[in-house]
């Protein structure tokens, strides 16, 4: 569909129902990829936790590094972190 917003009131009925079922059809698939988005993020933050737990094992608490964030947003924009094969 084009970005810019038509003129409404040139538009006929049908073609006013059209525009409206387009931009619903978009919504739906945005919502429906950023659902997907999130659910990986979840994972994702799931598995950084999980990896600190590890890393920490013998008690204290578990904070989260510069270096933990870094390595979180390596594995988002799918790039190895440093120092891994």
């Amino acid at each position: 569909m084009d970005e810019t917003f038509p003129d409404l009131g040139s538009l006929t009925d049908l073609e006013l129902k059209d525009v409206i079922r387009q931009l619903t059809e978009e919504e739906t698939e945005i919502s429906y990829k950023r659902r997907i988005l999130h659910g990986k993020i979840d994972i994702l933050r799931a598995e950084l936790v999980n990896r600190l737990r590890h890393k920490h094992e013998g008690g204290g608490n578990i904070m989260i590094t510069g270096d933990d964030v870094q390595k979180l947003t390596d594995i988002l924009a799918h790039r190895q972190p440093d120092g891994a094969e």
